[in-house]
């Protein structure tokens, strides 16, 4: 489950923000006395002031700033932020937002769409190509070659500085560079794998081995040996997990670190991330693809205004990103669309959208972010949806946090080029491998039914632990005794298998038979009650149906 929709405001009269430093000394010939704190985390201590009442003061090693908000500005401050921007004050929002749309959609009045225009594949495709050569002026560091649809499904090439990359396409997560259990070697070469982007989080590589080590060392790419692109969250995503007092203002986010100075415990740490502070770090990364920095709520909070002051704020936020853009030649920024779960006319969903239009030139791609965090299946592919009807075909479509086979499966249908999520191998670590059909599509094999099973995980896998003969029997007890190896074995098996199935989608979009596909994948994880599986989930049906697909009679 996606953990970029835990963030909720906290309700306060008065903020104090640690302002941003200049960042630390270069890590490079530090001995162990130096400072090694990343420079957007700020020490304070607690003392006593002449009244006796617990007054913070800052470390006077580090520069602050205070900002103060009154009580009576609160609210005043709010009814400012829940206004409508004023570049969207024109906008007729009585209609559907879309724009350079093609068939299989229609425009707002109901019509039909001509084709999307397709880029025969060729060997200039290929991953042996230089995607530089295909990058133009306005363009300059993607390039989207859509090679067949079927319905709103399609299969494209995307061309990014570090070279091509087959679309649909599942991002492993490498949180700090690394993703664990696997090497980069293993990556690269092994055809079972073959992965040719990974995802990196920027608050925990801004945090160890820090921005200015990376940017010293030539960024990310040459820190871990990866020749092939990188994609980085801004820094939201895996951060709100860690606080236990996440405060948002317009300047930026707020919160407290989980790392303390175990030698005092009257320190605590505060960190500040604005929207400048998350590009700085992204460009320094040298990331291919980075991302702006958004206002996240949960999606399952019950506030209308804080929805609405979130969604606002991110496209405030976007244009501070664009600003602070170092990189624009070299690393493409994308906006992530907010607003909850309304997508009704004139909804929140629709706001985000419009304000992206009206900075569509500046803009390489897209992602759908603010899901899979405990909203239901059906609210879920509802907004997905509504996104893809909306956003521009002639840019890619990255759906954030999401990793479950079977909304791979649906969310491609529905018009969704890119994907990550820590499940495939976070759950391999806890003895869950991934597999077609069998009810849930996953083996849990730690339990005791596998104790005597003596088959692979999964017939004609070509992952390490299938071809090379580790049967269900001898991974669970493995996985009883704690063998590091057996993580290893399943994260391998994991990542092969998404990449499998993101393959399998591919060929399906080209060969015009992906319904078919769709069809026979979720009707073999889904087999009826009447055979002792379970029937297809109403919201699986439906998603399809508005994609084009019927596997209800």
């Amino acid at each position: 489950m996606s953990l970029r929709n835990l963030l909720t405001i906290q309700s306060i009269k008065k903020i104090e923000i640690i302002s941003i430093n200049k960042f630390i000394k270069k890590n490079l010939g530090m001995n162990e006395q130096q400072q090694t704190r990343p420079s957007w985390v700020q020490k304070r201590k607690r003392c006593s002031s002449p009244t006796n009442e617990s007054t913070e003061v800052h470390d006077s090693t580090h520069e602050s700033v205070e900002l103060k908000e009154s009580q009576k500005s609160n609210n005043a401050s709010n009814a400012e932020y829940l206004k409508l921007p004023k570049e969207l004050e024109d906008v007729d929002f009585t209609k559907r937002i879309m724009w350079r749309k093609c068939a299989p959609y229609k425009d707002e009045n109901g019509k039909n769409l001509p084709p999307l225009p397709l880029v025969p594949i060729s060997e200039k495709d290929g991953l042996t190509i230089d995607s530089k050569s295909f990058f133009t002026k306005q363009n300059p560091a993607l390039c989207l070659h859509v090679h067949g649809v079927c319905g709103r499904a399609r299969a494209s090439t995307l061309h990014l500085p570090h070279g091509p990359i087959d679309l649909p396409v599942f991002m492993p997560v490498g949180t700090k560079g690394t993703i664990k259990g696997v090497t980069t070697e293993e990556i690269c070469s092994d055809d079972a794998l073959n992965n040719h982007i990974i995802l990196g989080n920027t608050y925990h590589l801004a945090l160890a081995p820090g921005t200015d080590l990376l940017e010293k060392l030539g960024g990310l790419h040459k820190f871990m040996n990866w020749k092939r692109n990188i994609l980085t969250d801004s820094g939201g995503f895996q951060m709100v997990s860690l606080l236990k007092l996440a405060e948002i203002t317009e300047e930026g986010v707020t919160f407290e670190s989980p790392y303390k100075d175990g030698s005092n415990k009257s320190e605590s740490t505060r960190m500040l991330l604005r929207p400048e502070d998350s590009i700085l770090h992204q460009n320094k990364i040298g990331a291919d693809i980075i991302m702006a920095l958004d206002d996240v709520v949960s999606s399952i909070a019950d506030d209308d205004d804080r929805f609405r002051i979130a969604t606002y704020r991110t496209l405030r936020w976007l244009d501070r990103c664009f600003q602070a853009h170092q990189n624009p030649q070299t690393q493409n920024l994308f906006p992530i669309v907010q607003g909850g779960l309304d997508t009704s006319v004139n909804g929140l969903r629709e706001h985000c959208l419009a304000g992206f239009r009206h900075r569509d030139d500046h803009i390489p791609g897209y992602a759908i972010g603010g899901l899979a965090g405990g909203e239901s299946k059906d609210q879920f592919w509802r907004v997905v949806d509504q996104c893809c009807k909306a956003l521009p075909d002639n840019k890619p479509r990255y759906l954030m946090g999401v990793g479950y086979p079977l909304d791979l499966v649906i969310c491609t249908a529905l018009g969704v080029d890119m994907y990550d999520c820590v499940y495939p191998t976070r759950t391999a670590r806890f003895g869950v491998a991934l597999v077609d059909g069998e009810g849930s599509g996953t083996l849990r094999l730690k339990s005791n039914e596998f104790q005597n099973d003596f088959r692979p995980i999964m017939e004609n896998c070509s992952c390490a632990a299938c071809k090379g003969g580790y049967t269900r029997a001898r991974l669970h007890e493995m996985l009883k005794a704690n063998n590091p190896l057996a993580a290893q074995l399943m994260t391998h098996h994991n990542l092969a298998y998404m990449m499998a199935l993101t393959t399998r989608m591919r060929n399906a979009i080209m060969n015009n038979t992906y319904a078919e596909f769709v069809t026979s994948f979720v009707k073999n994880q889904f087999r009826g009650k009447e055979n002792g599986g379970e029937d297809v989930p109403q919201w699986v049906g439906e998603a399809l149906e508005a994609a084009g697909i019927k596997i209800f009679n």
